[in-house]
């Protein structure tokens, strides 16, 4: 059998990942918080962490990983948008129209990230489910001492975990104290100590509890929803790095204080953020979008897998519109090359070694392009559909591969050339203008000119063109 190593946050080494039950391996990955549509930030751990799904279940059997993923519905900014909509004049309680932002912003996530090839995981739990599993930890953190009520609010006693707090992200309490942006409150006993419940007005969802009526902490959910779907102990806990702290840390020292003798998740993967164009990702500098818009415009969500696999999980990666068009372009010829072909019984074993050794999804790629450099279409496509590329329900987008764009390049070539010697350019500004209008990528350089289909080509606007 196949050894997966794995970098585990935890121990900060690269270990050999041996799962507790090999009959059933336990994956749970934060999900989103369902407050709008998912930007492109979000889409890259449900991206790496499908990678790792899909190997789990290639090396132990798709009926022995268990892949939980959870929905975040209890929300400020739910809530938020559910009151303007009753202001406006919707039908309908604020509950239920919280629900229905809810189910509305879960659809198009789901919807999203399908378009980007990621499983759907084997359950998908929503925090407003597991309210009575969530009290009832509660009460059982005060029970041992690990939790205080204060104004209706129960926070968790960070003290009471002191010497093991910190340890995921490598910091001292004391430190923490020391340099934290945390809420001033005169309950807190200390100020690192964090809510488990708290509570809400008349005019906000809530549920009712030994505190009052309210609605559990962020933290709690997870806790809470990891422990009835997987246990006490589970293989693997992930999510993007900026949940290390506090969102990571404050999970552990939850489940680990009400479940003493479980080891909670023994391995921790974190995923690093995204940039755009070398920069963050941010609306002040207009270079903030969904996935949703990407393919709004154009760009096939398989095209946006393959950039996120090109980059190791665990390093920054950066989307650039230039990666974005090499990766259509390659994504075409191996379509093309793959027409038609079975895929082989199996993938190649370098592609597997390379994900094996801590998802190297690039060196998977290196493998891959090897492959088609050398005519293996039925391992390419074997292999290329382990880590989600090259399905073929993904494959609509690159149906206008065939054209033949020879005859128009060749025409925009020579009118360059012509241009460059009387310094006439309207002709080739109204070719390029054409074959932009026909959904065509137009790349001039000093080694020629390339026409490259967009997912919106339309071959019959290019009848006209002389």
């Amino acid at each position: 059998m196949t050894t997966i190593k794995l970098h585990n946050t935890r121990t900060r080494t690269k270990e050999d990942f041996v799962p507790i039950d090999p009959m059933n391996v336990r994956m749970y990955v934060c999900g989103p918080t369902v407050y709008d549509r998912a930007h492109l930030g979000n889409a890259r751990p449900v991206v790496a962490f499908d990678v790792l799904y899909r190997l789990l279940r290639h090396v132990y059997g798709a009926d022995h990983v268990t892949y939980v993923r959870n929905f975040t519905d209890v929300d400020d900014k739910i809530n938020a948008t559910a009151l303007a909509r009753k202001q406006a004049g919707a039908e309908g309680s604020l509950e239920q129209l919280v629900q229905e932002r809810s189910d509305e912003t879960i659809g198009w996530y789901l919807h999203d990230m399908g378009a980007l090839g990621a499983m759907e995981p084997d359950a998908m739990p929503r925090a407003t489910e597991y309210i009575a599993q969530m009290i009832a930890m509660i009460e059982d953190l005060i029970a041992k001492g690990h939790a205080y009520a204060a104004e209706g609010h129960v926070l968790f006693a960070v003290d009471s975990w002191k010497e093991h707090y910190g340890a995921l992200s490598g910091r001292s309490v004391d430190d923490m104290i020391a340099g934290a942006r945390v809420e001033v409150a005169p309950y807190k006993k200390n100020p690192m100590d964090f809510v488990l419940w708290k509570p809400s007005t008349d005019e906000l969802p809530g549920w009712d509890s030994p505190w009052g009526r309210g609605r559990p902490g962020w933290h709690i959910e997870c806790s809470a929803m990891s422990y009835e779907l997987l246990g006490e102990s589970f293989d693997i806990h992930g999510g993007g790095n900026d949940l290390m702290f506090p969102h990571h840390e404050n999970e552990i020292a939850q489940s680990k204080c009400a479940h003493p003798h479980g080891e909670f998740a023994r391995f921790w993967l974190h995923n690093e953020m995204l940039q755009v164009e070398g920069k963050k990702m941010s609306k002040s500098l207009g270079n903030f979008f969904t996935v949703h818009d990407l393919l709004e415009q154009g760009v096939p969500g398989e095209v946006i897998r393959f950039v996120f696999l090109q980059t190791h999980y665990r390093k920054p990666m950066d989307w650039t519109e230039k990666k974005a068009h090499e990766a259509e372009t390659t994504l075409r010829k191996w379509r093309a090359l793959t027409t038609g072909i079975e895929p082989a019984a199996t993938a190649a074993p370098a592609v597997i070694d390379a994900l094996a050794d801590d998802l190297n999804t690039a060196g998977a790629i290196a493998e891959l392009h090897r492959l088609a450099a050398e005519g293996e279409a039925a391992s390419l496509l074997a292999s290329a559909q382990v880590i989600g590329l090259l399905a073929g329900n993904m494959g609509a987008w690159a149906e206008t591969a065939s054209a033949d764009l020879s005859s128009h390049a060749k025409k925009l070539a020579d009118a360059r050339v012509l241009a460059m010697q009387n310094k006439d350019f309207s002709e080739v500004d109204r070719l390029k203008a054409a074959y932009v209008a026909a959904g065509l990528e137009v790349r001039m350089s000093k080694e020629g000119v390339e026409l490259v289909p967009s997912a919106g080509f339309d071959a019959a606007k290019l009848e006209g063109v002389e």
